[in-house]
């Protein structure tokens, strides 16, 4: 526990030589949204361009002593249309992230997913976790949790590579993605161990590329190589995995959030397959927490320029 944060660390360090992101806020109106956009700022990693009602915001900041006379701001009536104005601002080219204020995650999904107006791409739309467990040696990346509710083996092939190509943009050398269930057999009774071994199968053949994959794991021995050696499983994955992926929402979520309450963990999160980095933020989030958000959102969007703009898909 000694070393707690220092992944996150490291990841904000990253972009100390990245100019500030521009990153469309959706109705930062709460004091823990607006505390978010300011301290990211601040920190160089988004320049915020503030979307809501102007004087809401503005007494939002003078109550809580949040500095935002830098930031330029969009007067809109209300939540509702501060996503359609944030998400259009990104569809402009003007922003190359999109930042969650105050509003609820389905009001601004909604604004994203939107066919004609939205910023939809050929990939499904996930989320992603990124871990820093103290008592654990490497980054997790742990998905989905927070979008897809009951994934159909068809949404996670992207799922799981959304997941991948993060992983790389974030400069991780070799990525290992374990598909979990709760045994580490193929078992006809339990439909997670099937699509798992279908997903492996799908990366034999380069339908999902750029990993080792294996699954199903357990999660013992998907990130415990003891775990992986008592059982015998002899794979380049099994106790060495970076990227968990859950069979379904409710049990990412509740990984992830074992992890943070039981093991001190904490939870930067990103919404990937969008056109643009998606940063949603917790009012539970530590600074540092919502800071390596938005390092994570500054990496992907210098990756997106650095393949000049173009999408991996």
């Amino acid at each position: 526990m000694n070393r707690k944060h220092e992944k996150y660390e490291r990841l904000i360090a990253r972009c100390k030589s990245l100019p500030p992101t521009p990153t469309a806020v959706a109705y930062p109106c709460d004091e823990s949204s607006l505390t978010a956009a300011a301290e990211a700022a601040r920190a160089g990693l988004i320049a915020p361009i503030l979307f809501g009602p102007r004087a809401r915001i503005e007494a939002t900041a003078k109550q809580h002593g949040i500095d935002i006379s830098k930031f330029e701001m969009v007067d809109v009536p209300d939540s509702e249309a501060s996503a359609a104005a944030a998400v259009a601002l990104v569809r402009e080219g003007k922003a190359e992230a999109l930042m969650k204020g105050s509003l609820h995650t389905d009001e601004l999904m909604g604004a994203v997913v939107k066919r004609d107006t939205g910023l939809r791409t050929p990939r499904r739309i996930s989320h992603c976790f990124i871990m820093d467990v103290p008592t654990h040696a490497d980054v997790l990346i742990i998905t989905d949790a927070a979008v897809n509710i009951v994934p159909t083996l068809k949404d996670k092939i992207d799922i799981v590579q959304n997941a991948i190509d993060l992983a790389h943009d974030l400069g991780v050398p070799e990525v290992r993605v374990a598909i979990l269930s709760a045994m580490e057999t193929v078992n006809p009774d339990v439909p997670s161990t099937l699509e798992a071994a279908a997903l492996c199968k799908m990366a034999d053949r380069k339908q999902i590329t750029g990993a080792l994959l294996d699954g199903p794991l357990a999660l013992d021995n998907a990130i415990s190589p003891e775990a992986a050696q008592i059982k015998k499983i002899d794979s380049p994955v099994a106790g060495r995995a970076n990227v968990l992926v859950a069979p379904d929402l409710e049990a990412g979520n509740m990984l992830a959030k074992s992890l943070t309450f039981l093991a001190g963990a904490d939870a930067a999160g990103i919404v990937l397959g969008a056109r643009v980095p998606i940063i949603l933020t917790s009012r539970a989030d530590s600074v540092l927490t919502r800071l390596a958000s938005c390092a994570v959102a500054a990496l992907l969007a210098k990756a997106r320029r650095d393949r000049g703009g173009k999408e991996l898909w």
